[in-house]
């Protein structure tokens, strides 16, 4: 479906907030060895569509005053997208998946060398967590941060988007399963999601309820999203995506539309992404209608 202007605008509002935001996230008082501090900023300024900090942002309005909320949740919506970059720096590096373009960009190993792009990885991972911390100068509560703080340690970590890596990068040519694919999809794509609308969600101020209605919500939402770039990657337009297709097939990944064919695929989005709906609207909260628009958007074949 196509987007609305007012989504749009919504959209790219967002992201000129927060690309402005990640230019001054990195205090220049700070003494870093310029090449580190230029190997970090190349990636994280490399551009995007930001999609997990505008969640962190449209969460926090839905549940909180909008305009005061988005204030205090852009440290956390900075957090997330440097948490993002510094998985896709690793990832793109020969030892993972030997990428050389990201974003129509050289890959930051291809510029810096592979020990440099492993500590530009490793400095905007830890600088998160700054990151994170400075929303309770901003107003947030202590306890909310903390949450916060909690949650990103569990759902980028081992047992979250790393685990979801790890277990990716041994089953490949390997995964037999739906369960097994499931698990990879679940922790290495959707705990990112997860984390952005839990994590606005808790500086908005929601209550238990709802953030557990929430988690369901973006858990289905994040696994929609990537059964939907498998399709788009076998049907996709390569000029929208931004990237080539037809490259899992290319690379013998084991997909969705591989292991249960593309018509059941695109039935799975759709009831994954109805269950994503229906969580949303038990979550009940003040202003739903940017979440529900960006969930609409997500799972369009426009994005």
């Amino acid at each position: 479906m196509k987007t609305s202007l007012s989504l749009n605008d919504y959209l790219n509002r967002s992201v000129l907030e927060i690309e402005e935001a990640l230019r001054a996230s990195i205090p220049e008082e700070w003494d870093i060895p310029p090449k580190l501090r230029e190997a970090m900023l190349y990636s994280l300024e490399a551009g995007g569509k930001r999609l997990r900090p505008i969640l962190v942002l449209s969460a926090a309005e839905a549940v909180g005053r909008a305009e005061h909320a988005r204030k205090l949740a852009m440290p956390v919506a900075c957090a997330v997208e440097m948490v993002h970059t510094y998985s896709l720096i690793h990832d793109d590096l020969p030892a993972m998946d030997d990428d050389d373009f990201r974003r129509g960009k050289p890959t930051n190993h291809k510029i810096y060398g592979e020990a440099m792009a492993i500590l530009a990885g490793d400095g905007l991972l830890t600088h998160a967590f700054f990151a994170v911390t400075r929303a309770v100068s901003l107003g947030a509560p202590p306890e909310a941060v903390l949450a916060i703080v909690s949650d990103l340690a569990r759902l980028a970590g081992a047992p979250g988007m790393v685990g979801g890596q790890a277990a990716d990068m041994q089953g490949e040519q390997g995964v037999t399963s739906l369960e097994e694919l499931e698990y990879i999809h679940l922790h290495k794509t959707s705990d990112l999601l997860v984390f952005s609308v839990l994590a606005g969600a808790r500086i908005g101020g929601a209550s238990s309820e709802q953030l557990e209605a929430l988690q369901r919500f973006a858990r289905r939402l994040g696994l929609a999203f990537q059964i939907q770039d498998d399709i788009l990657d076998l049907v996709g337009d390569a000029a929208k995506l931004g990237k080539p297709v037809q490259s899992d097939v290319e690379e013998r990944k084991v997909t969705y539309p591989y292991l249960i064919g593309m018509e059941e695929s695109e039935k799975l989005v759709v009831r994954l992404t109805q269950e994503a709906k229906q969580a949303l609207a038990e979550a009940k909260l003040e202003t739903p209608d940017t979440l529900l628009a960006i969930a609409d958007y997500l799972m369009s074949r426009d994005h």
